[in-house]
């Protein structure tokens, strides 16, 4: 490069910092405005000005109902309160049992405190390996909450004793008219029987009942009539 192209470089050096410093000085001397508008996060469809999008609050959940699903045997009222007490207070425990025999029906409700705990115990325990059985556990809205759901659910419930009633049924006092009823069904069932062994091509000699000629009852009940 020659003397002359160096001399002409630096004189275009010189003239661009120089427009660059006076474009800075510019800029620094130009007013802020005191109100700055906000920024726009939408456009409306029907024309107008530019809108901002309305803040929503995150809504805090009120359920305090669990849902527990599969439960294992001999994991019951007294179990459950126990083992979900690590999670915070307990309220009320409930299983579903059945009414007849009062046996579990491997599901039931529980009802904490604080609806934070709730939550949390849901997450926690739902898809949880216990006794060789999944748990499912869900939170349950207040709407789907049924007025009796935790209706009774105090009551310690007893089986019924079903070989005492049918004891007592047995050993009841009949009148005549009930007693032959009751020695025609054995009659007919008897005579069902040695049929079904005809049919299946058995020789059995069947042997013949007590008491078909009618005998008197251990009780009988006489109207005072």
């Amino acid at each position: 490069m020659g003397a002359k192209a160096k001399k002409a470089l630096k004189k275009n050096m010189k003239k661009i910092s120089a427009s660059a410093a006076a474009s800075s000085s510019s800029s620094s001397q130009l007013a802020v405005p005191e109100n700055p508008k906000p920024s726009a996060d939408f456009l409306p469809l029907g024309g107008g000005p530019a809108r901002k999008a309305p803040v929503t609050k995150p809504v805090e959940s009120k359920a305090t109902v669990l849902y527990i699903g599969r439960l294992p045997h001999g994991f019951y009222e007294t179990e459950i309160e126990a083992f979900f007490t690590q999670f915070g207070t307990v309220k009320r425990v409930r299983v579903a049992r059945n009414k007849k025999t009062g046996k579990s029906k491997h599901f039931g409700f529980i009802q904490f405190e604080d609806p934070e705990v709730a939550e949390i115990a849901a997450g926690a325990m739902n898809d949880y390996l216990l006794l060789e059985h999944m748990l499912q556990v869900r939170v349950i809205p207040p709407e789907h909450v049924k007025p009796n759901l935790w209706k009774g659910f105090k009551c310690q419930y007893k089986p019924v004793d079903w070989v005492q009633i049918e004891r007592k049924q047995h050993n009841k006092e009949r009148t005549l008219e009930e007693h032959r009823k009751m020695l025609n069904k054995v009659v007919k069932r008897d005579q069902k029987r040695r049929k079904r062994i005809e049919a299946a091509g058995i020789e059995y000699q069947c042997p013949e009942l007590v008491g078909n000629t009618q005998p008197l009852p251990k009780k009988i009940k006489f109207s005072e009539d």
